[in-house]
């Protein structure tokens, strides 16, 4: 059997299978010498964040819990490359790995999943809301400080059948994996209005060495600047805000034309409280809107903004 050419790395849920074999077709169609078949190879690695079940990873040591055995395994050279939910990622990369690439983003939106209910205020007083996301936790209570919200983990067809078997009343999962996955009809977007999203999702990132340069030039050919500048900009504010999965942080940048727009936002996580903003510019300055607009949020929020 032909070694293959390139090793992908990902977790082993049915999105992020999904979401590499997204990577693997485009390289295929991108790269002549991937188009063979055998030529990409998928290894499947266990992270952290996969094992911990019985409590939300804010309380097992936040972002990255999803990314660590992943960027392991590629720093040790068991594969090529690593893709990545871009929501899930640190806001700094090891020594040595470096994001080389990203798919076009999906929708960004949240989904509201409570069988007829369509709208956040319609859910009955007191409903109990299952999410493990603090950000989510925090504007749902900003929003209706009468419901319960319990944590809910696990992969998409789990945290949907929790809310089936009435486990709980409602449950928010990112439209973007729905999509992937072929599961659009089960619930309604939340406008970002009412929900902005977390920053980076939506949006698929492939990570390599840096001293790859074959990898790294075939990555190059799948590479969808226009997502990689948005999340340029929502990275900077959340590197500004030094953004954990124990910070109520959300950010989202659209580009219309030459025009980025990005909005971002802290809240308490009771909800008490929650601190918006915006900036609009060019592409060229994407990187520095993020860390003014962080730089505003943090100046706002002041010392202490994020404590229990």
């Amino acid at each position: 059997m032909t070694a293959p050419l390139l090793r992908l790395g990902t977790r082993g849920s049915p999105l992020a299978l999904t979401q590499t074999g997204l990577v693997r077709d485009a390289l295929a169609r991108a790269v002549p010498a991937l188009a063979a078949p055998g030529a990409i190879e998928i290894v499947t690695i266990r992270t952290t964040g996969d094992v911990i079940q019985d409590r939300p990873l804010s309380e097992a040591g936040g972002k990255g819990l999803f990314v660590k055995e992943i960027e392991e395994a590629l720093l040790r050279g068991r594969i090529d490359a690593a893709v990545h939910s871009m929501k899930d990622m640190p806001t700094a990369q090891p020594p040595g790995l470096a994001i080389s690439a990203f798919l076009p983003r999906e929708d960004a939106r949240d989904v509201l999943i409570a069988g007829d209910i369509a709208r956040i205020d319609a859910l009955p007083q007191g409903a109990i809301v299952g999410t493990s996301a603090l950000r989510r936790k925090a504007l749902l209570l900003h929003r209706r400080p009468d419901l319960r919200i319990v944590t809910l983990r696990g992969n998409v067809d789990t945290r949907l059948a929790k809310r089936a078997d009435g486990t709980v009343q409602a449950t928010i999962l990112a439209l973007a994996g729905l999509k992937r996955l072929g599961r659009t009809g089960v619930g309604t977007a939340i406008p970002e209005t009412e929900m902005l999203p977390a920053v980076g999702q939506g949006a698929v990132c492939i990570e390599a060495r840096e001293n790859d340069a074959q990898t790294r030039g075939w990555l190059a050919a799948i590479d969808h600047d226009p997502t990689a500048v948005c999340v340029r900009a929502e990275h900077a504010m959340l590197v500004v805000l030094d953004g954990s999965c124990r910070t109520p942080i959300a950010g989202h940048a659209i580009l219309t034309g030459g025009e980025l727009h990005l909005r971002g936002l802290i809240a308490r996580p009771d909800g008490s409280e929650v601190i918006a903003t915006e900036r609009r510019g060019s592409i060229a300055e994407a990187a520095a809107l993020g860390r003014d607009a962080g730089e505003e949020l943090k100046r706002r929020g002041g010392p202490g903004f994020f404590a229990d």
